[in-house]
């Protein structure tokens, strides 16, 4: 789990988030329409419309939004004609990255993501290169204002969920994505709140960068979040405690 914690890390640090760029929302809409474009609009049939709802419920997106962009997805309304796009490439030192765009325009997405691999040390590859790397993980992270890791630790035991990890401030708890609606629904019976629940893509092996390595890695992923049509960026890097404070400004 090492690049995706450190990457976790710097994130919280940094305040990077899609949410403080105004942001959230629309990927969040975007997420729930091809979800349910691709897998029919009731979340108790099509697992990966649950977690997109889930998501945009913890971003605060009003009912009635969730429920037009469940729309789109089927057609009942306009707006849904998105394209997922998913890039593959190395970043500086090797580290692996993919990039997942949500798009009504591929001829508009593609240059920008190649342009930014290009800018900053980075190289696409073919498709499948990089996505063998990597596994879905249901990933928890929780403040440790808000539970200790004794009670993490007997959550994880009773959900099947496979690691508690701290790092410092808050707690990483990590599971198999079929255990992911269990794992969330006993720390809410426990009253704990997760600063995020996601599913995501975890590294099977990590690649440490230290220095200008894991700076210019920085400058890249940011160039890849930046697109407004980039859902999601992941990578298996891993740094120093020193390098995350330096590259969060602390």
């Amino acid at each position: 789990m090492s690049g995706h914690s450190h990457w976790a890390r710097i994130k919280r640090a940094k305040g990077v988030t899609d949410a403080r760029r105004g942001r959230a929302w629309s990927k969040l809409s975007r997420a729930v329409i091809v979800a349910a474009r691709s897998g029919g609009g009731d979340p108790n049939m099509n697992l990966n419309l649950r977690y997109a709802i889930d998501a945009a419920r913890d971003a605060n997106m009003p009912k009635d939004t969730i429920e037009r962009a469940i729309k789109k997805g089927t057609g009942e309304l306009a707006g849904g004609n998105l394209e997922e796009l998913v890039f593959e490439g190395y970043g500086p030192g090797g580290a692996a990255i993919i990039c997942v765009a949500l798009t009504d325009n591929r001829n508009r997405t593609a240059p920008v993501i190649r342009k930014a691999f290009e800018m900053h040390g980075g190289k696409l590859a073919t498709p499948g290169a990089v996505a063998r790397m990597f596994s879905k993980r249901g990933v928890f992270m929780i403040s440790a204002e808000k539970a200790n890791e004794d009670t993490l630790t007997t959550i994880a035991l009773d959900t099947g969920a496979d690691d508690v990890q701290s790092l410092g401030e808050v707690f990483e708890m990590s599971c198999d994505p079929g255990v992911f609606d269990k794992v969330r629904a006993a720390l809410e019976a426990a009253k704990i709140q997760p600063e995020s629940a996601e599913v995501t893509m975890v590294g099977a092996t990590s690649v440490p960068l230290q220095g200008r390595e894991a700076e210019r890695m920085m400058k890249l992923i940011d160039a890849l979040e930046d697109d407004e049509d980039t859902q999601n960026v992941y990578s298996n890097f891993e740094i120093s405690g020193e390098d995350a404070a330096r590259l969060a400004g602390g």
